[in-house]
């Protein structure tokens, strides 16, 4: 039988072969058991780092690649209000410069209204001027139609108005027509016909004259209305803009005693005057004509620079719808952009608190592993179990 020497009091004694046997299993045991805890131990130290480094990895791809995604939504959100500001001054720009050009087109009407102004009102005092004289120039024509037959006071009227026109011609209208109208091929003709034209060519002015007078001792009166519905036919078949009836009839009449009286209720472009009223009429008819030229002229400068507003108008509005449709697709495909960087920032968030709690689980594993004994693995083992209280035994006794 096998001897046993104790360590502590060198006493041998003898023991049975299974008592040998069960001592030896429990040296084994409790080797087994520290080899376990051993191993254990290590892998938990070799577990819980590689989940530190794990976790520690991914928590650092995850926070970079956040960060990045925050970065990237933050240069498209300034994109976006970089756009903004780049709409709002391109807008800004283009009504600035269109209220500009209004304002200098304001001006510049404004200007033209008070040089025509200036010119009437010098037109208006001539006119004064001349009608100064008409008082004058009665008395002259009265005293001439004493002296004179029926005949030869109307002969006298035309040559009169013909040699005042002569006398000015050159220096008031070197360019105008003014001659006897001998064209009776319609029948009837009218005594003189006036005409000017542009430097383009262009008719400026025309007028049909007519001169009438009779003496006061004729025994038939005529009424300067008899003479219109022929004149106003002459005007016509000549294609003259004005019919002018230079007339010393109805010297009583107060109404043509006024100089220039519009008749244009009855025939269309009509004046009936007095002959003192002869050249400054044509003055007056010529310079309106001028002055409409102008104002033409003017009303198709204006009329051009309004289409030009109006296609600045066209133009400003085809750039602000193209620059809309821009924007709005610019915009939605930032909002996308940043929607789809949304989600996965709120992805790679969920990963992270997966990865969270996967840490929790692993926590909790390691909780339990260290709880582990021998004891608890065999506690289904009844022959581990009875051994574990022998041994319990003997360390009592």
């Amino acid at each position: 039988m096998p001897e046993l020497k104790c360590p502590h009091c060198q006493k041998t004694f003898v023991i049975s072969q299974d008592d040998y046997a069960s001592l030896l299993s429990q040296v084994r045991n409790d080797a087994f058991e520290k080899e376990l805890h051993a191993r254990l131990e290590q892998l938990e130290e070799i577990n819980k780092k590689q989940k530190e480094i794990d976790l520690q990895k991914a928590k650092n791809d995850s926070d970079q690649i956040i960060n990045k995604l925050n970065n990237d939504k933050a240069v498209l959100e300034q994109k976006l209000k970089d756009a903004d500001k780049e709409k709002e001054a391109a807008v800004s720009l283009a009504v600035a410069n269109k209220e500009k050009e209004l304002m200098r087109l304001e001006n510049e009407l404004q200007v033209s209204k008070q040089k025509n102004a200036l010119e009437i009102s010098s037109l208006n005092q001539q006119h004064a001027n001349d009608l100064r004289m008409k008082d004058k120039e009665i008395e002259f024509y009265k005293d001439l139609k004493a002296r004179m037959s029926t005949k030869l006071v109307g002969e006298t009227l035309e040559q009169h108005c013909l040699n005042q026109f002569n006398s000015i011609r050159m220096t008031a209208f070197p360019k105008a027509y003014f001659e006897k109208d001998n064209d009776a091929s319609s029948g009837s003709k009218g005594d003189f016909i006036f005409k000017e034209d542009t430097e383009e060519g262009a008719e400026l002015i025309s007028i049909m004259f007519e001169m009438k007078n009779e003496n006061d001792t004729t025994a038939t009166k005529h009424k300067n209305e008899d003479f219109f519905k022929e004149l106003d036919k002459d005007r016509n078949e000549k294609k003259c803009e004005y019919a002018v009836l230079v007339s010393m009839l109805e010297q009583d009449n107060e109404y043509y005693n006024a100089g220039i009286v519009d008749v244009s209720y009855r025939y269309p472009k009509m004046y009936v005057i007095r002959p003192q009223c002869f050249i400054p009429f044509i003055t007056l008819l010529r310079n309106a004509a001028l002055a409409a030229a102008s104002y033409k002229n003017q009303l198709v400068v204006v009329k051009n620079q309004s289409l030009d507003v109006s296609h600045f108008e066209e133009d400003l509005n085809a750039f602000k719808e193209r620059f809309n449709k821009n924007y709005e697709l610019a915009s939605d495909r930032f909002s996308k952009a940043i929607e789809e960087i949304d989600k996965t920032i709120d992805h790679l968030n969920k990963v992270k608190d997966g990865l969270l709690g996967a840490d929790r689980n692993l926590r909790l594993a390691n909780d339990k592993a260290q709880d582990l004994t021998v004891k608890k693995l065999t506690k289904n083992n009844p022959t581990m179990q009875k051994m574990f209280e022998e041994v319990d035994k003997k360390k009592g006794e």
